[in-house]
């Protein structure tokens, strides 16, 4: 049975698991098939990066507190977070991948960074 690339239909020959005629056309495809598919997704990834490299430059220690209005500052949007935890005592922290923030009653924001 003839084979060829995946990429660029040249026929290949070697291992019989071999999908591509070269490690050009193997990242050309892979990057094609890996790229954000919609601007939305592109946007949304965008978004989370940022906030994530804002929790982590202000939370180097891991764990602190800082004021509500400074995370806003730097420009922090607050509908962009991965996922929601809450603890057995009922409180509710939000998280940016491992990084992640408590608001407490005084408008204040306890940072805590999350091993894996």
């Amino acid at each position: 049975m003839k084979r060829t690339c995946l990429e660029c239909d040249v026929q290949i020959s070697g291992r019989e698991d071999k999908k591509f005629c070269c490690d050009g056309c193997r990242n050309v495809f892979n990057n094609r098939m890996n790229r954000d598919s919609t601007n939305l997704m592109r946007n949304v990834n965008n978004k989370l990066r940022k906030n994530y490299r804002i929790l982590n430059e202000l939370n180097a220690e891991g764990k602190s507190k800082i004021a509500h209005e400074k995370l806003l500052y730097k420009g922090f949007e607050l509908e962009y977070i991965t996922h929601i935890l809450t603890t057995k005592t009922g409180k509710t922290y939000r998280f940016v991948y491992n990084q992640g923030y408590l608001l407490t009653e005084d408008n204040q924001l306890v940072l805590v960074k999350r091993d894996s």
